[in-house]
């Protein structure tokens, strides 16, 4: 291979102004940022907002004098087969083409290029070529790389999961159970289904004891999918008191239910997980909660509300309820409707330099730049109760706090809505309607509650069709028996999950939110506190504006975004107008 000049007359910020990307002002306002943050130029020109990835590719392909790509879907077996994924994560690239002698690959970062070519031509006999792409486009492709890949059938060594502790100072330390090559065989398989769960971007792992054995099954995109063929119950013991020792639970005790928490670190990024062990007939039972902080991250700029597809009408009411001066913006559903990220998005577009953001969580689930969070440790002391205590404290403009689950934490929630905050929070109910009935178990005074909640966001994660779905006909009683009149959905297409490679012959690629925004005017609240019927709560919110959850999930159906089955799954089926 022929060496290029990397070392150009032009730095970076010269070729961001020749390719017109940004101003002079810009860079100099960046290179004096650089000499407090001692970050990367570009790094710091994209966390400004001057440039995307895209760009910043372009810059360093000019700066480093090699051909820029916008990097798509590489779909040939045999050019992804030619090098070890191991490899490709250690340099940051993929394969890009392969040419009679020559292998060209793409790169994020070029000098990582010189470190990987001649382990490559060595490994492959062919001259190396590189061209670059973004980071963001390389990271995508290598995830799915990864997620591809059967890490059940088999788990390499240098793969092996460490257990992140926890030490007096809350720092985040290695423990020494890193797994070996020469480690129990019941290790290993914790191990890989654990990662087999992340690649396959699970929320949930159910290990299920049964007269068949054990079964192993991941919640994906909410519904549950059987991992393997059912192991035979003489492991079911020890693959409980493997989970059990890296959550720091009693392995004696084997007839109450236990849950604890452990920490893995996964590719240099560190992934919490919640446990919940259940005494069943069969055996003990367990249930792993994967809380993966990088399922979250998006490009700058996209972790906002605008990701979620909203309707534009929804869109800007939510909009003006996130910007209120204070208050309480409530968001209700069940475990695993989204409403977390929903919060993080809205906190992304309120945070901004002249505004003090502190998070009370449990646990923190991604963190945002800018913002001061705080996790919840039960076993030092530190409650939400106590730190939101302490939190005003600190002067904040705004508040979240992860989960209301107790009176303490809801009166001093409200005081803080009633006294110049805006507090940011979630409830476990059923509907925005029954959300009162929360409070009130909890001891909270309607009227209370009333004086300081702006609005209630009930939300749910509907299943999208990928883009192998095939239209369908619907029959007349299938459409009645959904409650849609059929003579009103005359026009409409419908379509069906199909199933390709793409999706792992589900039909569903991903998942997207509906919401149920009922604003807090002053007839909604008066109609709250005096109890009235859920027919008059839901009469006058539809005259406020509000589109009910089984409503927004029809809409989808319409637009050809998900099943008329899914729907069904997600919402109570009723007359819809």
């Amino acid at each position: 291979m022929t060496v290029v000049n990397v070392f150009q007359k032009m730095r970076f910020g010269d070729w961001a102004i020749r390719l017109g990307f940004m101003t002079s002002d810009q860079l100099d306002f960046v290179l004096s940022k650089k000499t407090i943050s001692k970050q990367m130029v570009g790094q710091l020109c994209i966390e400004e907002g001057f440039i995307d990835h895209e760009q910043l590719a372009r810059i360093m392909a000019a700066q480093y004098s090699f051909k820029y790509v916008e990097l798509k879907n590489i779909d040939d077996p045999e050019l992804l087969s030619m090098i070890h994924f191991e490899l490709m994560a250690k340099y940051n690239f993929v394969p890009y083409e392969k040419k009679e002698n020559e292998l060209v690959i793409a790169v994020a970062e070029p000098m990582h290029a010189f470190r990987a070519i001649d382990e490559l031509e060595m490994l492959t006999d062919l001259k190396i070529s590189v061209v670059v792409a973004s980071e963001t486009k390389v990271s995508e492709l290598l995830k799915k790389m990864e997620s591809s890949r059967n890490v059940l059938d088999s788990v390499s060594d240098n793969m092996r999961l460490s257990i992140v502790r926890e030490s007096d100072k809350g720092e985040d330390i290695l423990s020494i159970e890193s797994v070996s090559a020469e480690e129990s065989p019941i290790v290993k398989l914790v191990d890989s289904t654990i990662l087999d769960a992340i690649n396959k971007k699970a929320s949930d792992i159910h290990i299920e004891s049964s007269d068949r054995g054990v079964i192993i099954r991941y919640r994906i995109n909410g519904m549950l999918h059987q991992a393997t063929d059912p192991l035979d119950i003489q492991y079911q013991s020890s693959i409980i008191s493997r989970i059990k020792v890296m959550s720091e639970l009693d392995i004696s005790e084997k007839r109450i239910p236990q849950d604890g928490r452990f920490k893995l670190k996964v590719r240099d990024r560190n992934i919490d997980f919640r446990v919940s062990i259940l005494p069943t007939i069969f055996g003990e039972d367990s249930v792993i909660r994967i809380l993966d902080r990088e399922t979250m991250a998006s490009k700058k700029g996209e972790f906002r509300l605008d990701s979620m597809d909203l309707p534009k009408g929804e869109l800007f009411r939510i909009r003006r309820m996130i910007h209120a001066p204070y208050g309480m913006f409530l968001m209700t559903g069940p475990t695993g409707s989204g409403k977390t990220t929903t919060l993080y998005r809205a906190l992304s577009e309120v945070n901004s330099r002249d505004v003090k953001i502190i998070t009370i969580e449990d646990p923190v689930e991604y963190q945002l730049k800018g913002i001061t969070q705080i996790p919840v440790n039960e076993k030092t002391g530190l409650t939400f109760a106590r730190g939101l205590r302490s939190i005003l404290r600190h002067d904040p403009d705004k508040i979240l706090v992860g989960e209301i689950r107790d009176s303490e934490t809801a009166q001093i929630a409200l005081q803080s809505a009633l006294t110049g905050h805006l507090v940011f929070t979630t409830v476990h109910a059923n509907s925005s309607f029954e959300v009162i009935n929360r409070f009130i178990h909890m001891g909270i005074e309607p009227y209370n509650l009333m004086s300081a909640l702006n609005c209630i966001v009930a939300q749910r994660l509907i299943r999208t069709l990928c883009h192998c779905k095939v239209e369908t006909r619907l029959s007349n009683e299938v459409m009645t028996d959904s409650g849609l009149d059929p003579e009103k959905c005359k026009g409409h297409v419908f379509f069906e999950a199909k199933g390709c490679g793409s999706c792992k012959g589900t039909g569903f690629q991903g998942r997207k939110a509906i919401i149920e925004m009922v604003e807090l005017d002053d007839d909604m609240k008066e109609l709250f506190i005096a109890r009235s019927s859920i027919a008059e709560l839901k009469k006058k919110a539809l005259a406020s504006g509000t589109t009910f959850l089984r409503k927004a999930a029809i809409q989808e159906v319409f637009n050809g975004i998900t099943t008329l089955a899914e729907a069904n799954r997600v919402t109570f089926i009723e007359t819809v107008s």
